[in-house]
């Protein structure tokens, strides 16, 4: 057996929400995360319990439409600052509302947790493929990696605070059922870094998932599942680099 790593490193990840077959990235997120026989992760399916996060060096997040109390998020940023690590996944910045005529509106009513995460979800078009430009090369995150081409879904987002961006696209046109559907021409974030006082935020917007059941009360059955970057190496490679920074006590 080689060399086994002298000290345990806690994690704790939140994977839940709606739209999204929360299942899957749960899976495949833990799985690199075993990876790492010192790391022990706790599982939550909500912001609740976050004094756990006393003894955790970083979080994941997997959500989608799930905001944190006030309270909550108030323990989210005293952590923050005091050095903890946040690896922020997809969905984690959205608030989702159905207007009365079957719109989706994306309400700003929650500044506590856009400023912390820097963005906050407002639409994206249609499934399909984009360009990723990497806009910083030499990060450790990125260092290696080439522009490419990913089908997913495009988050287009709104910037709340001041974020670092390591990866982006452009978007123009139309995100086809959304209140905020029309878009001029804009440089869209994909992989980006935030600091909070002592601690700092790794946000990446890939990585959608929507499995056949994942529509309950809107569609009993889903017929086309949606992979998205789950089916790309380069997504693997992001998250795995995303997990190392976050092990690093710095």
């Amino acid at each position: 057996m080689g060399e086994q790593p002298a000290k345990r490193i806690d994690a704790h990840f939140i994977a839940a929400g709606k739209y999204h077959d929360i299942d899957y990235p749960r899976l495949e997120v833990l799985k690199l995360l075993a990876e790492h026989p010192h790391i022990r992760t706790t599982v939550a399916c909500d912001y609740s319990g976050l004094e756990r996060l006393d003894q955790c060096r970083f979080l994941v997040t997997y959500t989608c439409d799930l905001m944190p109390t006030e309270e909550q998020a108030k323990q989210l940023r005293s952590w923050l600052e005091a050095g903890g690590k946040w690896l922020a996944l997809h969905g984690t910045n959205s608030i989702l509302v159905f207007t009365e005529d079957g719109l989706v509106d994306a309400p700003e009513n929650r500044p506590d947790v856009f400023d912390m995460l820097g963005t906050q979800f407002k639409a994206h078009p249609p499934i399909g493929p984009f360009e990723v430009e990497v806009v910083n090369k030499d990060h450790e995150l990125t260092r290696g990696i080439d522009n490419f081409e990913v089908v997913d879904e495009l988050y287009l987002s709104k910037t709340t605070a001041e974020i670092d961006t390591l990866m982006q696209t452009t978007f123009e046109g139309e995100a086809t059922g959304f209140v905020d559907g029309q878009w001029d021409k804009t440089a869209v974030p994909i992989l980006y870094t935030r600091d909070i006082g002592a601690g700092r935020i790794v946000y990446n917007t890939l990585g959608h998932c929507r499995g056949h059941y994942d529509l309950p009360g809107m569609q009993d059955f889903y017929p086309h599942k949606e992979m998205c970057a789950w089916n790309y190496d380069v997504y693997y490679d992001l998250l795995r680099r995303s997990i190392g920074w976050a092990m690093r006590e710095d």
